[in-house]
C-alpha cells in the first residue's frame, strides 16, 4: 500500500470513527442539543471523507465537463445534509456514509490497480541503470546510452544485462524470467547471443554489443508496454461514449423525479412533498453512478495485459486482446516459428558402423569446412563427446555442390551429396527422409548417410493441440520452404493446411484469400518471426511474432509478442484473452442489471440511500474483484 493509499485509509478511519460517535451522541443529546450544532458537527467527517470529490466537482463544473461521478455524490451527499438540516432531524450519517463508502470502493479500485499493474511495471525493474566497460584494468559504470557496437562490456553475477550482444568470454546461467516467464535459468557461453533484460546468476560475461541501448530488447518492451493502454478495445471505448451520454441523461431524469410529481400534484390540487421527491431524486443519483463500469472494464483489460506479460506474452494494447479473443484460424511462418531454424543431424542411416564413429568421421572430413551442413556435422560429433583433431585430417578437397574429400586417419573418406557418389561410381542408398541428406564413403565403400534437417520446436506439437482445446478451428502453415518439406512438418504436428514455397508477396496473398474465406466474427491470426513475415504480420487481423529470436522488423508489426518464441504461448494468449473478455461481459451485464432495477426502486420509493450505497460502491467493488481475476494465469499454464 503506497503513502497515498495510507493516507486515504487514515481519512476513512477517523470519518467512520467521528461519524459512529456523533450517532451515539444523538441518541443520547438530541434533544437537549439543537441545530445547527449537530449540522456543523457532522460536518467535521464529512469533509475529511468528501473534501477532494467537493474539490473535483467544482472544477469539473468550471472546466465545463459537469457530469461526472464527482458531481453526482457532491450533489446527492449535499442534497442529503440539505434534507437533514430541513427536517431538524440531527440525521447527517446518510450523506456522510455515501462519502464514506465511496471512498472505501475507491481506496479498494487503487489498490486492485496497484496489484494488476505490478506484472506490466515489473518489467521497469529490467531496465538497466549502467554498463561496466573495462578502461586500465579497471571497470568504469557508463550509461547504456553511450555505448557504441561492438563495444565489450563486462557484465557481474547478479547484474543486468544493459544492452543486447554476443559472449566473447566467460559461461554462466541467466535469469531471464521477466522478459519470458520462465522460471529455469538458461545456461550462455562463448558465441551464444544474450539480450538486455536478464540478470547474471553465476560467472562473469564479457559481452560485445550487436545493437544500440535504444535498439535493444529492454528498450523496445518497455516501450510497447508504455504504449498498450493508449489503445483502446471497442469495449472500452463504448464504455467511455456510454458514460458520456448516461451521466448527463440521470443528472436529468434525476432533476424530472424532484420537480415533476411535486408539479402534478400542485396541478391537481394535491399537497407537494417535495421533500420526499427529493430524496428519491438524490437516491437516483447515487445508485446511477457508473463507476462500477467506468473502473472495472479498463482494470479488466489491463489485468489481461499485466497477466499475460507474466506468462512471457505482451500485448501491445486492448483492442489487440479484444481481437485475439475472437480467433478462429491460426497461420503460421514455418522456420524459426514452429521449427528451430537451424540445421542439425535428425539421423544415421543404413551404416555398418556405430552412429558415433561414421559422425566423427565425417565430422573431421567437414573440419575445414564453412558450410552451414557441415558445421551442423561438427556440433553434433562434439555433443556427443566426440573430440575433433586436425591432426587427424590431410588431403582435404572441396567440390563445390557435391562435397568435400579428405584423408581421415590415413582412410579415404568422402562426405557430400548424391552427386559426389556418383562421381566416385560409389553406389549409396537414397532416403525418404525429409532434410539434407549427406552420403558417406570409406576407402570406396558406401558407409551410411546423415540426415540434417531442421528440427521441430519441442512445445510445437502440443501447441497446435493446445489452440484446437481453445476453440480455434482451422490450423494453416504458410512457407517458403519446399513442399515436401512443408507437408512433413505440417502432418507431423497436425496442421490443416499447407501452403509451400511461398515468396513475401504470395504469403500476404495467401492471408488475404484466407481473410476473404472467414465469416465477419472470426479472427485470423499469422505467427511469424522473420523478416520477410512482417507484411503479414500486418495484414492479418492479429499479428504475432517471435520475441527472443524474431526480427526487428517482424516484432515492430506485430500486435503480440512472445518474448521465449514458445508456440505453446499462442494458445495461453487465446485463453487469456476469452477469460478477459468473459469478465468484461460478466462486468458489464451484472453493472447494468443492478442499476437499472435499483433506479426503478429509487424512483419508486422503494431503495434509500443504503441501498444507493450498494448499488454504487457494493456493484464496484464486486465488479473490480471479478476484474481482478484477469491476473490469473489458466491452470494448464
Amino acid at each position: 500500500m503506497n503513502k497515498k493509499q495510507k493516507k486515504m485509509l487514515l481519512r476513512i478511519l477517523v470519518s467512520a470513527v467521528l461519524m459512529i460517535v456523533l450517532t451515539v451522541a444523538v441518541r443520547m443529546f438530541g434533544d437537549t442539543v439543537q441545530e445547527p450544532v449537530w449540522f456543523f458537527l457532522y460536518l467535521v467527517p464529512y469533509l475529511i471523507i468528501g473534501h477532494d470529490i467537493l474539490q473535483k466537482a467544482w472544477k469539473g463544473i468550471l472546466n465545463r465537463q459537469v457530469f461526472d461521478e464527482n458531481f453526482l455524490m457532491a450533489v446527492a451527499t449535499l442534497g442529503a445534509i440539505a434534507i437533514a438540516l430541513i427536517r431538524k432531524n440531527g440525521d447527517y450519517t446518510e450523506a456522510i456514509a455515501v462519502m464514506l463508502f465511496y471512498q472505501i470502493g475507491e481506496l479498494f479500485q487503487s489498490y486492485a490497480v496497484g496489484k494488476s499493474r505490478q506484472n506490466i511495471s515489473a518489467l521497469m525493474d529490467i531496465r538497466p541503470d549502467y554498463a561496466n566497460i573495462e578502461q586500465d584494468g579497471e571497470l568504469v559504470q557508463i550509461d547504456p546510452d553511450e555505448v557504441a557496437i561492438g563495444t565489450v562490456i563486462v557484465v557481474q553475477p547478479g547484474e543486468k544485462i544493459p544492452i543486447d550482444g554476443c559472449v566473447t568470454e566467460g559461461s554462466s546461467m541467466l535469469d531471464t524470467s521477466a522478459l519470458t516467464g520462465e522460471s529455469v535459468p538458461r545456461e550462455v557461453a562463448v558465441q551464444d547471443d544474450v539480450i538486455s533484460g536478464c540478470i547474471n546468476l553465476s560467472g562473469v560475461l564479457k559481452i560485445r554489443t550487436t545493437r544500440e541501448f535504444g535498439e535493444s530488447t529492454v528498450s523496445k518492451i518497455l516501450d510497447m508496454v508504455e504504449n498498450a493502454t493508449s489503445r483502446k478495445s471497442r469495449s472500452e471505448a463504448f464504455i467511455s461514449r456510454f458514460a458520456r451520454f448516461y451521466t448527463p441523461a440521470v443528472c436529468y431524469s434525476a432533476l424530472a423525479l424532484a420537480v415533476l410529481p411535486p408539479l402534478f400534484c400542485l396541478l391537481t390540487g394535491q399537497a407537494p412533498s417535495w421533500g420526499e421527491w427529493i430524496y428519491r431524486a438524490l437516491t437516483f443519483l447515487v445508485i446511477s453512478c457508473p463507476c462500477a463500469l467506468v473502473v472495472s472494464i479498463p482494470l479488466s483489460f489491463f489485468a489481461g495485459i499485466g497477466g499475460a506479460s507474466r506468462g512471457g506474452v505482451l500485448v501491445k494494447g486492448s483492442n489487440y486482446l479484444e481481437a485475439l479473443s475472437k480467433t478462429k484460424i491460426v497461420a503460421f511462418d514455418k522456420t524459426g516459428t514452429m521449427t528451430k531454424g537451424v540445421f542439425e543431424v535428425s539421423a544415421i542411416h543404413h551404416s555398418p558402423l556405430d552412429d558415433q564413429k561414421l559422425l566423427e568421421i565425417a565430422a573431421h572430413a567437414e573440419l575445414f569446412s564453412t558450410h552451414p551442413i557441415a558445421k551442423s556435422i561438427r556440433d553434433a560429433c562434439e555433443k556427443a563427446g566426440g573430440i575433433l583433431s586436425r591432426d587427424r585430417v590431410t588431403d582435404v578437397v572441396e567440390l563445390g555442390g557435391n562435397g568435400i574429400t579428405a584423408s581421415v586417419d590415413g582412410k579415404a573418406v568422402a562426405v557430400g551429396n548424391g552427386k559426389l557418389m556418383d562421381r566416385l561410381q560409389i553406389p549409396y542408398i537414397d532416403c525418404h527422409h525429409v532434410g539434407s541428406i549427406v552420403h558417406v564413403a570409406i576407402d570406396g565403400k558406401y558407409a551410411g548417410h546423415i540426415v540434417i534437417s531442421d528440427v521441430i520446436k519441442p512445445n510445437a506439437k502440443e501447441a497446435i493441440r493446445s489452440l484446437r482445446n481453445a476453440g480455434v478451428q482451422k490450423t494453416v502453415m504458410l512457407t517458403g520452404d519446399r513442399e515436401k518439406v512443408g507437408k512433413t512438418v505440417a502432418a507431423e504436428l497436425g496442421i490443416d493446411e499447407v501452403h509451400a514455397e511461398l515468396l513475401p508477396s504470395e504469403k500476404v496473398a495467401a492471408v488475404e484469400a484466407l481473410l476473404s474465406e472467414k465469416d465477419s466474427s472470426s479472427v485470423l491470426a499469422f505467427v511469424g518471426d522473420g523478416i520477410n513475415d512482417a507484411p503479414v504480420l500486418s495484414r492479418a487481423d492479429v499479428g504475432i511474432a517471435m520475441g527472443a529470436m524474431g526480427s526487428d522488423a517482424a516484432i515492430e508489426a506485430a500486435d503480440i509478442v512472445l518474448m521465449d518464441d514458445d508456440p505453446k504461448k499462442i494458445s495461453l494468449a487465446i485463453c487469456i484473452a476469452r477469460k478477459c473478455m468473459r469478465i468484461v461481459y460478466e462486468n458489464i451485464c451484472f453493472a447494468i442489471g443492478i442499476k437499472v432495477l435499483c433506479l426503478i426502486l429509487g424512483a419508486l420509493g422503494f431503495a434509500n440511500m443504503w441501498l444507493a450505497i450498494f448499488a454504487d460502491v457494493g456493484v464496484m467493488v464486486i465488479a473490480v474483484l471479478n476484474a481482478v481475476r484477469a491476473l490469473i494465469l489458466p491452470k494448464e499454464f
